[in-house]
């Protein structure tokens, strides 16, 4: 079984990338998507992204119980894609509704450490089904201002490399071109 990790930069074609390797695969696909319509921009966005996708696609929303979703979701025969990381790891930050200080140590939820840790567990188990990951590479710009901001760019690239060490293939998108960084090219 494949576990491929897609990233990019925003609008940088890593999704659209991942749902052809989907599509491609000839096996069934079941997107996971880790976002949640929170204001009107990101119901558009969302909106986007299910107007891309074939009608038979089967697509569950998950925002914070991505390993459990996973152990249901993947089997032989299947493909998950799971866009993205990066909004779920948000989800996990700010999930409790949690308050950080714009200075000073940023203290992140359990559910952040628990999921974060249940996800590495379930990638560290024998393949079950074949998974593309998306996420967002944030880590090529300036430091961020702002505690929160710095937390969750070092959060985002230890995400990054732990599932990276973690899967066959790494490819990067910029401009809508793939650069394969660990594992077969497409």
């Amino acid at each position: 079984m494949t576990r491929t990790l897609v990233l990019g930069g925003a609008r940088s074609g890593k999704s659209a990338l991942a749902e052809r390797l989907a599509r491609e695969s000839g096996k069934e696909v079941v997107y996971l998507a880790t976002s949640h319509a929170g204001d009107a921009e990101m119901a558009a966005r969302i909106a986007h992204h299910r107007a891309r996708r074939p009608a038979e696609w089967q697509t569950v929303e998950e925002p914070t119980a991505l390993a459990q979703m996973l152990r249901t979701l993947c089997a032989p025969g299947r493909i998950v894609l799971v866009d993205c990381l990066t909004l779920w790891l948000t989800n996990l930050m700010f999930a409790p509704h949690q308050d950080y200080p714009e200075v000073g140590p940023v203290d992140l939820p359990p559910l952040f450490t628990g999921e974060r840790a249940a996800l590495l567990d379930w990638l560290d188990e024998e393949a079950h089904g074949d998974v593309v990951f998306v996420s967002n590479e944030v880590g090529m710009g300036i430091v961020p201002y702002g505690a929160v901001s710095r937390a969750f760019v070092d959060e985002a690239g230890r995400l990054n490399q732990d599932v990276a060490a973690r899967c066959g293939r790494v490819l990067f998108v910029a401009a809508g071109l793939p650069l394969a960084l660990k594992g077969a090219p497409c």
